[in-house]
């Protein structure tokens, strides 16, 4: 059985996708790590993008994404203000220094190829060939969500397989180690047979204060989001109109205020709102965000989140933020196990919906539910968002991405209230039935609706008139 991680599910990195930006750009450095032959000997490299990548690629920012990888940075470490230079450099010098050492020709329009047709694996195919004065090597990937990457019948380079003391494949079996414990704390157990207490403990904290990061800078931040669809940031206006003018400079003195912010009923609707959006308007513009469980759907678990620690328990701490994304992880997990966290794909309900799935039942256990109806919070909130589409227009993870993610969140607000009014036993749709409708839903989808731009609202609504 594959053991995924909370911090698989959950990890740092650059936007605008992580299928599309994170996934390739893992790619390249994967490549040039497993290379069998020096740096300095390699002449040139080309990358090929298939499929999905390649239909929404320049959107998606996978150009960049794989010459940044192909330079040696690394997409959890690099400051995201460096990367419009270093691409910048490339374009103008038409030189790219390969993992920081062998300066190398390369052009974007030459040295990247885009492949419309898909490689029958996955929709998500990259090529790289590396070549020397003599040979050529080549080696292709897919990724296939949330910053995941493959090669055909290897599963070499997913996590090395543990022992961890609950195996879980699906809800059920989740269900079977929860007759004494909360699902948090089965989830806990399972990390600490991966890693020591203090090593979960800091990587939640980062995971937290890179979402902090994120509705800080969104909210605090206006103007149009780059692109070409000159979208205008919401996130700013929405928080100026709830908060008034921020004079406030100090992240943690913001979320401080926050905290003790008194919330009308008709208010929290639009700062729940303003969460969500905040975040994905730093995804579009190529900011560091925390795939949950991707990038496409990364302001859905931070809204849900801050929701409760403003609105439900003033006095929830750090204690409580670990239950609540070890329990988003696992539900995270479970969908990628039991169908796709991947838009190329299963359309946007593999994204928007499982991280709605992954809110409801994080808020459900904090709000005092069973494991039950914490199942049951995450099959309602994916039973809602069951057929949703990807139709990004222009390829840009921007229109209808951005608002989606506010209403995901919404959702997951609801289905957790509906879960905890509801006795698991008279469900008629457990957790397990509905994923296994979404991956049929999924495999009957036309290709159009899978982010390649080519149906939907990406056809309908002209980028060039937006």
């Amino acid at each position: 059985m594959e053991i995924i991680s909370v911090f698989d599910m959950l990890k740092i990195g650059i936007g605008p996708s992580s299928s599309h930006t994170l996934g390739p750009w893992k790619a390249a450095n994967r490549f040039l790590k497993t290379l069998n032959i020096p740096i300095k000997s390699v002449e040139s490299i080309s990358v090929e993008l298939f499929g999905s990548l390649s239909l929404t690629g320049k959107g998606h920012a996978t150009d960049i994404a794989v010459v940044m990888g192909l330079t040696g940075e690394i997409p959890e470490e690099i400051e995201p203000r460096k990367i419009p230079t270093s691409i910048a450099d490339v374009k103008t010098d038409g030189k790219l220094k390969l993992n920081f050492d062998k300066e190398i020709p390369f052009s974007f329009e030459k040295n990247i190829i885009y492949h419309k047709h898909f490689l029958p694996f996955h929709p998500n195919g990259i090529r790289f060939t590396a070549s020397t004065l003599s040979d050529e090597i080549s080696e292709t990937y897919y990724s296939i969500g949330g910053g995941f990457i493959c090669i055909e019948n290897d599963n070499s380079i997913q996590k090395e397989l543990k022992t961890i003391p609950y195996p879980i494949q699906n809800g059920l079996e989740l269900l079977t180690y929860c007759k004494t414990k909360k699902i948090s704390e089965v989830v806990h157990e399972n990390e600490l047979a991966l890693n020591s207490k203090e090593n979960v403990d800091l990587q939640i904290e980062k995971i937290w204060k890179t979402m902090l990061e994120c509705m800080y800078i969104g909210c605090t931040t206006g103007g149009i989001l780059p692109g070409g669809l000159n979208v205008k940031r919401r996130a700013n206006e929405f928080y100026t109109d709830l908060n008034g003018p921020e004079n406030i400079l100090n992240l943690d003195d913001w979320l401080n205020k926050l905290r003790n912010t008194e919330v009308k009923f008709r208010q929290i609707l639009k700062w729940v709102s303003c969460f969500a959006l905040s975040v994905n308007e730093v995804n579009a513009s190529l900011g560091k965000v925390v795939t949950a469980p991707t990038n496409g759907s990364s302001g859905v678990i931070p809204a849900v989140l801050m929701y409760y620690l403003m609105i439900e328990n003033h006095d929830a701490g750090f204690e409580e933020i670990k239950r609540f994304l070890l329990v988003a992880g696992e539900i995270g997990s479970i969908f990628k196990k039991g169908a796709t966290i991947s838009a190329a794909m299963g359309g946007c309900q593999a994204e928007i919906g499982v991280s709605s799935a992954m809110a409801a039942a994080a808020l459900c256990e904090l709000q005092g539910g069973t494991p039950e109806q914490v199942l049951v919070a995450a099959e309602i909130a994916m039973e809602h968002h069951l057929g949703l589409t990807c139709d990004p227009i222009g390829g840009l993870v921007q229109i209808p991405c951005i608002e989606r993610n506010s209403m995901g969140a919404l959702k997951a607000i609801t289905a957790a209230e509906l879960a905890l009014g509801t006795d698991p036993k008279e469900t008629k749709v457990p957790l397990d039935k509905v994923i296994a409708t979404m991956w049929e839903t999924a495999l009957d989808m036309n290709h159009k609706y899978k982010e390649t731009s080519q149906g939907g609202l990406a056809v309908t609504v002209n980028s060039v008139d937006c």
